[in-house]
């Protein structure tokens, strides 16, 4: 299998199956010299691991990080980082129904025609429990970014919208909710309708947005190796996106020209950011933000038609422990990949002139 492989030189590659003994990964590219913060990286470990709340999977995991290599006395050594999460509550007997049948909207199907044979617990490789170990790179990847701040917080489930922008927003205040909302009473009418969701044994999906501020001049290239095409490739490798809105985005479309060029200040910086940030594929020193949107989880607790191997017409229902909404849970992966491709474009840009 291909794709396992994250960054050019700042890069991450990931192992391990859902319900096998252990997810991991190694980190190649981090300079040396680094002082981490390991307590830091635990805890967007614990923002990520499921469990923590009502409107998450129940399956209870303490996602602990061992680190193995690449670290001495608490800094970076330049070598490659070797880091393992063990799984400990797996329950592979929920997914011996689906066996030898497919779930809709999963990989299921596409793998067996793939490669002729999959891991039918959780998803295997297809698992967002994956995520957990580009968590812990990108959390590295953060502390190499000195002075960048990364914040992404939902900012819709379903219908109910924030309809405030970031910047009135105090993103502080994101991790006071179950939801990660900024906003309580806007968070509040989620989380209640997570619940609702979640008893009719159905799911919902949601819209995460993320800024970046304090981002340098100068980060990505002209043609192919665009900032904002690094950033949404990013985002799109997490499971359940489905779409990846930068700046304006789809309301830029409504814009005159006159209207949505952003005019300089004295300084280089500008007066509006409808660029979000970017301008011909470089970082231009505003905000950079964008809006990521993940479907409903696939896996319902519902009865469902669907095929068998064969191509039969059989039915089937969703067991297990999911997410009725994954949008908060996945803030943090997020911010960890958009950590993860400024860390790698800040890197190339020490090559760009002497």
């Amino acid at each position: 299998m291909a794709g396992n492989t994250f960054g050019t030189l700042f890069r991450v590659s990931t192992f391990g199956e859902s319900h096998g003994k252990a997810i991991g990964g190694v980190i190649d590219g981090c300079p040396a010299g680094l002082t981490l913060d390991l307590e830091a990286i635990q805890a967007d470990l614990d923002r990520r691991k499921p469990g923590q709340s009502a409107i998450v999977t129940q399956r209870k995991e303490p996602d602990v990080v061992e680190f193995f290599s690449g670290i001495f006395e608490g800094k970076t050594t330049g070598t490659p980082i070797g880091f393992a999460i063990h799984n400990t509550n797996q329950k592979s007997r929920d997914y011996g129904h689906i066996k030898d049948s497919y779930r809709p909207s999963h990989a299921d199907y596409v793998y067996d025609q793939k490669y002729g044979f999959r891991d039918y617990r959780g998803g295997g490789r297809s698992s967002a429990r994956e995520t957990a170990s580009r968590v812990v790179a990108g959390a590295i990847a953060k502390q190499c970014l000195a002075g960048v701040e990364i914040n992404a917080f939902v900012s819709q489930v379903g219908a109910i919208k924030l309809e405030s922008s970031y910047q009135s927003l105090d993103l502080s205040l994101t991790e006071s909710n179950a939801v990660r909302c900024p906003d309580q009473e806007t968070a509040s009418k989620m989380e209640t309708y997570i619940k609702s969701i979640k008893k009719e044994g159905d799911t919902i999906g949601g819209v995460i947005t993320c800024v970046a501020k304090n981002v340098p001049v100068g980060l990505g290239e002209p043609v192919f190796d665009k900032l904002h095409a690094a950033l949404g490739g990013a985002m799109l490798s997490i499971n359940a996106v489905k779409g990846f809105e930068f700046g304006s985005g789809f309301e830029g479309v409504t814009m005159k020209g006159s209207a949505h060029n952003d005019a300089f200040n004295s300084d280089g910086s500008t007066k509006t950011n409808f660029s979000g940030g970017v301008q011909g594929g470089i970082s231009n020193g505003m905000d950079i933000y964008f809006n990521i949107a993940f479907k409903p989880v696939a896996t319902v607790i519902q009865e469902y038609d669907t095929i068998d191997k064969e191509g039969n017409a059989v039915k089937a229902q969703g067991k297990g422990r999911h997410d009725p909404c994954v949008a908060p849970r996945a803030v943090p992966i997020v911010e960890a990949m958009t950590a993860l491709v400024l860390a790698d474009f800040m890197l190339l840009n020490r090559a760009t002139k002497l």
